[in-house]
């Protein structure tokens, strides 16, 4: 038997790995494309809300980001595809220089879109030309690329988020996908799953090639009390009881910021829903239709998941808990990968832990911290995660518009308490006695 070198082993693992990344980095961008397919220019333009971002800005920002922090650093004579661009969508990396207002992207009616997807061919093919040259990539280079990929996956889902707000704010309430149609299903009965009280380990254990965001590390151990969880999410079914025990009208339910937006905004029903003759409709990116009753509730921000909790005697998980529940389930269940664009019923009576993945991103009560230890990397990349870890909440487990690859039970998104217009739902937990 031949013994490979060590150098040469090395050679071969990093080869690989390169390899690896210019295959997903091809799937990957062209999957945005398929995305926005679907889509005209005016809907590419166009901002609802300063929330929201025109596709037209997601599609340009994810170039942005490989030209400036992979392409400009490691090609010598790269020269940028328009100075301009810079500022226009750098988002806020403020160690890379100034920002348009995020508020007044929807005023960049130029550079055209013809211009935009230009930009992004010509970033397109210096970076195939760079992970298709051997060797030429350092371990730091690398795991930049990492970085952009599962960035870019970030914003296919904001596109389609952002898109569904945008089509919503449209009296003519257009579908994104004909293809988004309701599945049928019968919840399993909620049911409860107790856990011990223990000294766990959270957060994501570094290894090889393995990639998590920094703000999953360092791993570390929690003592928690004994709790008890739901075995699936809440649906809308039962989150109409609460709407029809006037949930919406007793502030004893709300935390003081939840009740002062229920006043100010309006709130008596989930974001997307609309009363047409004593039934309710639901918005959705394969257009208006009756409310799907067995379907996980979504769209709802972090003060009404707590507020239903409330009303249902129970409370929403610690982010430690629902880790410690996902952590030996496979990632699996309804993405954008199926391509049904919007929460479906959890069919049948399965025993175990269901819906843990997909659907709906899951509200937790912890808010957005960073772990013990924790240290943001060097450079305008310790500005992705860190400087946002102040009055935010965590949620777990990805929607209906995330991408199967992009997760794992250690992954922690986050979003300010008021926030609807993303897939956000809840399951309910308790302390167990």
């Amino acid at each position: 038997m031949t013994t490979i070198p060590r150098a040469s082993a090395d050679v071969l693992v990093r080869t690989n790995v390169q390899a690896g990344l210019l295959e997903r980095y091809i799937t990957i961008r062209q999957f945005t494309q398929n995305l926005v397919n679907p889509l005209t220019p005016e809907d590419c333009t166009t901002q609802s809300m300063p929330d929201a971002s025109p596709t037209k800005w997601h599609l340009a920002h994810t170039s942005w980001f490989f030209e400036t922090l992979v392409l400009a650093p490691n090609i010598s004579d790269y020269k940028c595809f328009d100075p301009a661009f810079s500022v226009l969508f750098n988002s806020y990396y403020n160690s890379l220089g100034k920002q348009h207002p995020r508020p007044r992207r929807g005023l960049l009616s130029r550079p055209s879109l013809e211009r935009v997807l230009q930009y992004r061919q010509r970033v397109d093919r210096h970076m195939i030309d760079l992970l298709s040259e051997s060797l030429t990539l350092s371990d730091e280079a690398m795991a930049v690329v990492e970085v952009g990929l599962n960035h870019e996956q970030q914003h296919q889902e904001l596109i389609l988020t952002d898109i569904k707000h945008l089509f919503f704010c449209n009296p003519l309430r257009p579908a994104y996908s004909e293809n988004a149609k309701p599945v049928d299903g019968t919840p399993a009965p909620l049911g409860w799953t107790m856990f011990p009280e223990d000294l766990r380990w959270i957060g994501h254990e570094v290894q090889d090639h393995v990639f998590a965001y920094d703000n999953e590390s360092p791993r570390h151990r929690v003592f928690m009390p004994a709790f008890e969880i739901a075995n699936r999410l809440v649906t809308n079914r039962e989150y109409l009881e609460f709407m029809d025990d006037g949930g919406y009208e007793r502030p004893e339910l709300w935390l003081s910021d939840g009740w002062a937006a229920v006043q100010s905004e309006g709130w008596d029903a989930p974001m997307y829903w609309e009363m047409d003759h004593e039934a309710w409709n639901v918005f959705t990116l394969g257009g208006e239709r009756g409310l799907g009753l067995d379907e996980p509730v979504n769209h709802v921000s972090y003060f009404e998941a707590d507020a239903y909790a409330r009303w249902a005697g129970a409370r929403l998980p610690t982010e430690a808990e629902w880790e410690t529940v996902a952590r030996d389930v496979d990632v699996g269940g309804n993405f954008v990968d199926e391509q049904h664009l919007h929460p479906i019923p959890m069919a049948g009576s399965s025993d175990g832990m269901l819906q843990l993945y997909g659907d709906v991103w899951e509200w937790t009560k912890s808010g957005y911290e960073p772990y013990p230890g924790y240290r943001a990397p060097e450079g305008p990349l310790g500005e992705y995660n860190s400087k946002f870890m102040c009055s935010q909440l965590v949620l777990r487990g990805g929607s209906c518009a995330t991408s199967r690859s992009h997760l794992r039970s250690t992954y922690r998104n986050f979003f300010p308490a008021p926030a609807r217009w993303q897939f956000s739902g809840f399951r309910l937990c308790r302390d167990s006695s």
